[in-house]
């Protein structure tokens, strides 16, 4: 008895935004969905920026050319957020 597998390919196919998610399309079928809060630029964006995108990485990443942000099919597969910027040290000064 055979099993049937099904190569996966996390090319993106399409993608939706609003103000709370993103969700992409696949080529394979599947669907990811992450809340938009995760990426601080595209939360910040407006809606006519965020529908601004084309795939880039030979169709395994999603480029805003208006706000110059890139994501990865792999990075939201993996569920992760953009990375937080580092805080402002406030140095102290000994005197």
């Amino acid at each position: 008895m055979g099993t049937l597998a099904l190569k996966a390919d996390e090319r993106v196919k399409n993608l939706h935004i609003n103000d709370d998610i993103i969700a992409v399309d696949l080529m394979d079928g599947r669907s990811i969905s992450v809340p938009l809060i995760w990426y601080p630029r595209l939360a910040n964006a407006s809606q006519k920026a965020r529908e601004n995108w084309q795939t880039s990485g030979g169709g395994y990443g999603i480029h805003w050319p208006d706000i110059d942000e890139d994501l990865s099919t792999e990075g939201m597969l993996r569920g992760a957020p953009a990375p937080m910027p580092p805080k402002k040290s406030k140095a102290k000064i000994n005197c």
